[in-house]
């Protein structure tokens, strides 16, 4: 049942009302939008770095996955085959498998499979897809097949959508892209009750336990995660890009992504960033760089394709690629102020200058490569 739901008790408040700027009172720095070629070197600098400092590409889990999507992005955009040979050699040490095998059903595990099929589109062969195939198969055509709660929390959005449409789209199988229209709803309307998406804001709690009621911030302001809102910002973009046009749940993904992104430009920080907390701005403030990229990432892709006027929101999109680049970025490539693993503001803290994480320069790199196709 779609239901709007509302904070509970005395502040009954919805989560819109509760939103609010950060440094109310001060200008936005004026930002231009930086030449694509300008993007490409900071990209280069940054991807070039992580790879140096990784000889061993690592593990297929979902964090290491998320910077191969981004790594698979920036080759597409430069032709680069240092990149793709590394993804690659990537790929190939794990047999181009799933974490848990063919069986699983986790979200997490299936966020391999977007550099795999980055990977087959680039040099088709089917052993690329066949454990995600396989995986989705069952999903999709056997295994529980009406269960569709999986997705609990709103990062599965940014994990798992993508390889559904994707697959859904390649084989020419509208199971597919309806079975993650069936995931993608309850998460969106019945996971704890009312759903992760608060209709009034545009916003996503992270999971149940956030919704009305729950968790909140030291202020009993609600806790609306910002790197959860840029996990759904990439799943929605991933998704589009996927499906066509005229797909009968496109117009619901690029309202919600539209939503999404007009909604967190309202709360930007004036350096460029958003903090922690879309929320509250008072909560663990400061500059944080993986919801950031995600952010830049949704709202490159809404004004590049018409979704949003450009006009307000590309500034929007300049001040934080100028704050990424100027406070982020290492003079040798090391990206900073990256939130590391957790599910909440207070997750990994300290956020510093020296705090970086595969998944963070992944939303980095699937930021710049989205903001130079908008440059041009």
């Amino acid at each position: 049942m779609r239901r709007r739901h509302f904070l509970a008790g005395a502040a009954a408040l919805t989560a819109t009302a509760a939103l609010t700027a950060p440094a109310a009172h001060a200008a936005p720095r004026p930002a231009a939008l930086p030449t694509r070629a300008e993007i490409v070197a900071v990209l280069r600098r940054v991807a070039d770095h992580w790879i140096g400092a990784h000889t061993d590409p690592g593990d297929n889990l979902w964090a290491n996955a998320t910077f191969f999507s981004g790594l698979l992005a920036l080759h597409r955009l430069t032709g680069d085959t240092r990149h793709l040979t590394y993804a690659r050699t990537w790929a190939e040490k794990h047999d181009y498998a799933l974490n848990g095998g063919v069986t699983t059903r986790h979200a997490d595990n299936q966020c391999a499979a977007q550099a795999y099929l980055d990977l087959y589109e680039a040099e088709p062969e089917q052993a690329k897809i066949a454990a995600l195939e396989a995986n989705l198969h069952r999903m999709t055509y056997t295994d529980q097949v009406d269960k569709n709660d999986d997705w609990w929390w709103d990062d599965a959005l940014h994990m798992a959508m993508a390889p559904f449409a994707r697959l859904g789209v390649l084989r020419a199988d509208t199971a597919y892209t309806e079975k993650l229209h069936r995931l993608y709803t309850h998460t969106k309307y019945a996971e704890g009750g009312p759903g992760l998406y608060d209709a009034a804001s545009g916003l996503w709690y992270r999971d149940k336990r956030f919704l009305p009621g729950g968790i909140v911030a030291p202020s009993g302001k609600p806790v609306l995660w910002s790197r959860g809102n840029g996990w759904v910002a990439g799943g929605h973009v991933k998704s589009l890009k996927a499906l066509p046009g005229s797909h009968p749940y496109v117009p619901e993904y690029r309202a919600t992504l539209t939503r999404l992104v007009q909604a967190v430009a309202a709360v930007q920080r004036t350096d460029g960033f958003w903090n922690v907390n879309l929320a509250d701005p008072t909560h663990l403030p400061g500059p944080e760089t993986s919801g950031t990229s995600f952010f830049l990432y949704g709202t490159a892709y809404a004004i590049r394709t018409g979704l949003v006027d450009r006009a307000a929101l590309e500034p929007v999109a300049a001040r934080a690629w100028q704050g990424l680049v100027t406070k982020a970025v290492h003079a040798d490539g090391v990206l900073g102020y990256v939130q590391k693993v957790g599910d909440r503001p207070e997750s990994s803290q300290p956020i510093t200058y020296d705090s970086t994480a595969d998944f963070g320069v992944g939303a980095f790199l699937l930021a710049g490569t989205e903001l130079a196709a908008l440059a041009g």
